[in-house]
């Protein structure tokens, strides 16, 4: 009993025995390396609470994890990709992560004036000019610009792709 308590040192005068580390990965292979490590903990029984590779910071996956930077270089040691554990005084705090963690909504970067590509659906490969947005639904009614008539189109927002950005000055 006292040796886990005298091997356990590093938490030891910790508020939170874990933290968040950032482990470099190469540029593409986020998601690949978080796979891994996640089987690789699992085999290892590390002690890692999450394993997260947001889209939108490459080359980085974050693990929540126990303060043992020991123990989490050596579960990194020869897995492919990888280039290290972001060391230092790096400590990172739910807070600087947590826009990682809310999903944007799908319609988020599109505006009215937008021009569109549909990509899927009956009205494929036409293109259109974003009237309204249902942010709540998720949804756009566009214009489409081949149509006899002007019957405004509500479709997905992910059945489209932006071409040209309305003027936001």
């Amino acid at each position: 009993m006292e040796e886990d308590k005298e091997g356990g040192g590093e938490a030891t005068g910790q508020e939170f025995p874990h933290t968040i580390f950032a482990i470099k990965t190469a540029l593409g292979h986020e998601k690949t390396v978080a796979e891994n490590l996640g089987q690789k903990s699992k085999r290892k029984g590390a002690h890692i609470f999450s394993i997260i590779a947001p889209t939108k910071l490459r080359g980085y996956v974050l693990i929540e994890g126990e303060k043992n930077d020991k123990a989490m270089e050596e579960l990194l040691k020869g897995m492919q990709y990888v280039r290290g554990l972001v060391g230092g005084e790096l400590t990172i705090s739910i807070d600087e992560i947590e826009h990682y963690l809310e999903p944007k909504p799908i319609v988020a970067d599109i505006t009215e004036g937008d021009i569109v590509e549909i990509i899927n659906g009956p009205f494929k490969g036409e293109k259109a000019r974003v009237k309204q947005i249902d942010t709540g639904k998720e949804e756009i009614t566009v214009e489409l610009f081949e149509a006899m008539v002007s019957i405004p189109v509500t479709i997905k927002g992910d059945s489209v792709r932006v071409l040209e950005r309305e003027d936001r000055h």
